[in-house]
């Protein structure tokens, strides 16, 4: 498989994934809010890079203050978004390179391959904190494993 139908399929997971840990928290009678604000982080986080690789001015704060459902259309309209990019990327497209400055306005250089890669981990390790929390207040977490999505046929 060639590395950007490896990282389309990889979106297309973390979209998945986000998703399943929305309706774990729409599900508990009140959203945990550490949860909802990690949540928030992760979809802010997508769009926040999304931006940075097409030199567009950054739209939300990155620890937004979201509810739930406006955590749902983030995270629909950035499935979109992040669609028509990957729809327009080619695989040379992975090398070029995206100048940006950090939360702490540091200046930066990373390859578009990183970027994507970054965003994929960054999702995971939020996720994860997720499930803890959920776990430690006594309810069970969603079950967003890449090979459970894939044995189940919810990512091609």
């Amino acid at each position: 498989m060639e590395l950007l139908d490896h990282l389309r399929r990889e979106f297309v997971y973390d979209e998945w994934a986000n998703r399943e840990v929305l309706a774990g928290l729409k599900a508990a009678d009140v959203a945990p809010a550490k949860p909802l604000q990690l949540l928030a982080h992760i979809v802010s986080a997508k769009r926040l890079w999304l931006e940075r690789i097409r030199k567009q001015p950054q739209s939300l704060p990155v620890w937004p203050d979201c509810t739930l459902d406006e955590c749902e259309a983030q995270i629909a309209e950035l499935a979109s978004l992040w669609r028509e990019y990957f729809f327009e990327l080619s695989p040379a497209g992975l090398s070029e390179t995206v100048a940006y400055q950090n939360s702490k306005g540091e200046p930066w250089t990373s390859t578009v391959e990183d970027v994507l890669t970054h965003v994929l981990l960054h999702s995971a390790y939020h996720r994860g904190q997720i499930a803890s929390q959920v776990r430690a207040g006594g309810n069970a977490p969603a079950y967003t494993d890449f090979i459970h999505a894939v044995r189940q046929g919810l990512i091609e």
